[in-house]
């Protein structure tokens, strides 16, 4: 409004000029009002550019009638039809085009001769439309302006969204890492530890080995959850990492289970390809909740059996026990967890009782990165 006000205020000299213009001195102060109400309106004109149009076209009518045909303050007009243009919502171009017939007709009004009605036309014509491609281009800028502030913004909301997901999946990955490390080698350890108590009434060298793979696998149980760590305290990736876990290190899994007291068998067939590490860390953190499993919940469990199959491009884990299946009553989330992982390379995971006894796990891979 303040602009607004400015402007009207620098083009009142106009007035004194269209004064000055006036064909009869009787006229004069009439023209001078009209021109003062034409000025003034301005000062309204984005609040109301089509009230102000209106007004300043009516005015330019009645000054072409008491004064010259075309006064200077005629500038006015062109500025709402500008206004108009720029920053009216609706009928903007209705009411461009309806001043621009209006000041043709009030220009062509004692014209003299065909030639000065057409020379009249063009010029209204030619002003009337620069004011209003001016407005709309000012109005296509501004719009543009806007959409690409809003794609920015959108952009940064999405980019945050996307780090938010991205962190929540790497949460969800960590938290899966631990419960595999934690489980397993806790169920190891109170296995151990069970057994340890046990044999120290009889066998006190049985006892003093039991208590040392306690140990041991404490210290491998510490040194994955500091590697594990040590991802989440750094600020970079020039932190020095350890290898991830995978099929080579089953082996080292299945001694484990073995020392806890559980005989398991471990075979691979068909004929092994590559596989990208971090299908390898699948299968093995699967292998080890299963046989987890198999500590915690399966009832007085003889013996259990891995079984790895190549079939490129698959690869299928099998694991089998003979206890009493009840798995099935367990709450936890590792049966959801392996089927996540599983899922992630394009395969499954069909977990149930078996019709002999004990219970199955089926992991399928599909061998993609």
């Amino acid at each position: 409004m303040v602009a607004d006000l400015l402007l009207a205020c620098s083009l009142l000299p106009l007035v004194l000029v269209v004064g000055r213009q006036g064909a009869a001195s009787e006229s004069r102060p009439l023209l001078i009002v009209v021109s003062l109400l034409l000025i003034s309106t301005l000062a309204f004109r984005r609040r109301f550019p089509l009230a102000v149009l209106a007004a300043t076209s009516a005015l330019t009518v009645v000054q072409g009638m008491i004064g010259p045909e075309f006064p200077p303050t005629v500038i006015a007009l062109l500025i709402a039809v500008y206004t108009v243009a720029a920053y009216s919502e609706r009928r903007r171009l209705s009411a461009a085009v309806g001043v621009f017939v209006l000041l043709n007709a009030v220009g062509s009004i004692g014209a003299d001769g065909f030639g000065e009605i057409m020379a009249r036309f063009v010029f209204v014509a030619a002003i009337v439309t620069a004011a209003y491609a001016l407005g709309v281009n000012v109005r296509t800028r501004r719009a543009y302006l806007a959409s690409l502030h809003d794609r920015a913004v959108r952009a940064e909301r999405e980019r945050d969204q996307q780090s938010q997901i991205a962190a929540a999946r790497e949460r969800a990955r960590i938290a899966r890492e631990m419960h595999d490390i934690v489980a397993h080698n806790l169920s190891v350890m109170i296995a151990l530890a069970d057994g340890a108590a046990f044999a120290a009434r009889s066998n006190a060298e049985q006892a003093e080995a039991a208590a040392r793979h306690v140990s041991a696998t404490g210290r491998q149980a510490l040194d994955e959850m500091h590697r594990l760590l040590s991802v989440l305290r750094s600020n970079g990736d020039d932190s020095p990492l350890a290898p991830q876990p995978g099929v080579a290190q089953i082996d080292e899994l299945v001694n484990q289970v073995r020392v806890a007291g559980l005989p398991t068998a471990w075979t691979v067939t068909g004929q092994r390809f590559t596989l990208p590490p971090t299908v390898e860390l699948a299968i093995f953190r699967v292998a080890q909740e299963a046989l987890t499993n198999i500590l915690k919940h399966a009832v007085t469990p003889m013996s259990a059996r891995l079984r790895l199959t190549y079939d490129d491009p698959q690869v299928t884990l099998e694991v089998l026990d003979d206890g009493a299946p009840v798995h099935a009553a367990s709450t936890g989330h590792g049966l959801s967890g392996m089927r996540e992982r599983a899922v992630l390379f394009g395969g499954d995971v069909e977990a149930g009782p078996r019709v002999s006894g004990g219970w199955r796990v089926l992991a399928r891979f599909g061998g993609a990165a």
